[in-house]
């Protein structure tokens, strides 16, 4: 019996050895295709990270290409801003996600493509800007040259008015001649005696002018005594000479219609006032000294 149960125990053995080894060739054969699998894996891992690197450092470098467009267009350079705002937020979402994220590194790596066709039309606006900037600033140059020239031109044409004005002016001023002066008593007889003076009377012709204004015109007479002292009556007679109000001696009013007109005017003088010497009588009349009488009195 045991005789016959022996060869029946050596097939069992031989079975569990096959199963064994048929077991273990299994079990090589998928840690062989897992660890194989796995390096595969890996190296794809490794490459996606370096996908995910690469992609994090060509936004970076378009965000520095996007810092270095400049232009004064108010309507530009608030869209540089919103993209350069949007690169910076891309960079921060690219560092957040996985890099075995595959189907967003290919939706970030569009939209990079996208901003750098952004980036070139910018570019393209930017330097037509630029040159027609340099246009303007060329067309702005000549036209201030040529202001400047007007400019010049206009000084010169008022200088030329200044003086042709001056010229008018001077050609305007009255001019007086045939001047004399006289002491008269208080009979009215000419006299010579300061002492017996009561009235200085001085004469003269304003002669004729075509270039003068015709009109009414206050002729003023300032005589100065030996000792350089003015006659006068008060102090609140007064006219304007080159801008400044001065004292007068005596005024009269004339009608000057632009041909000679003589003319006379009358100082009274008062006791004791005048002195024996030289004496100088100016007339003024339309803001100029038209002329200037000196005489005597003993």
């Amino acid at each position: 019996m045991e005789n016959q149960n022996q060869p029946i125990k050596s097939r069992s053995n031989k079975t569990i050895y096959i199963l064994s080894a048929v077991a273990v060739a299994i079990i090589a054969t998928v840690l062989f295709l897992y660890l194989n699998n796995r390096k595969e894996y890996q190296a794809i891992v490794e490459e996606l990270t370096e996908e995910k690197v690469i992609l994090t450092e060509e936004f970076q470098s378009l965000a520095l290409d996007y810092d270095s467009l400049h232009t004064n267009n108010d309507t530009l350079s608030l869209m540089l801003e919103q993209e350069r705002e949007k690169i910076s937020h891309l960079i921060e979402e690219i560092k957040t996600i996985k890099a075995t994220n595959s189907s967003k590194i290919r939706e970030y790596k569009k939209e990079l493509s996208s901003l750098r066709q952004v980036m070139k039309s910018f570019v393209v606006q930017i330097d037509s800007l630029n040159r027609r900037n340099i246009e303007l600033t060329k067309e702005n140059k000549q036209y201030q040259r040529q202001y400047s020239k007007v400019q010049e031109s206009y000084k010169k044409l008022e200088k030329q008015k200044e003086k042709l004005a001056e010229k008018i002016e001077i050609a305007s001023q009255l001019e007086t001649t045939n001047g004399e002066a006289v002491g008269l008593n208080s009979k009215g007889r000419s006299t010579k005696r300061a002492r017996n003076v009561a009235k200085i009377k001085v004469c003269f012709m304003i002669m004729k002018n075509i270039t003068a204004s015709v009109g009414e015109k206050n002729v003023y007479m300032r005589i100065v005594r030996p000792d350089d002292a003015l006659l006068l009556h008060s102090l609140d007679d007064v006219f304007t000479y080159e801008g400044e109000k001065i004292n007068f001696s005596a005024s009269r009013v004339i009608e000057y219609g632009g041909e000679d007109l003589d003319v006379c005017i009358f100082y009274q003088a008062d006791s004791g006032e005048l002195m024996a010497g030289t004496y100088t009588a100016d007339l003024f009349s339309d803001g100029f000294n038209i002329g200037t009488v000196v005489f005597e009195l003993k």
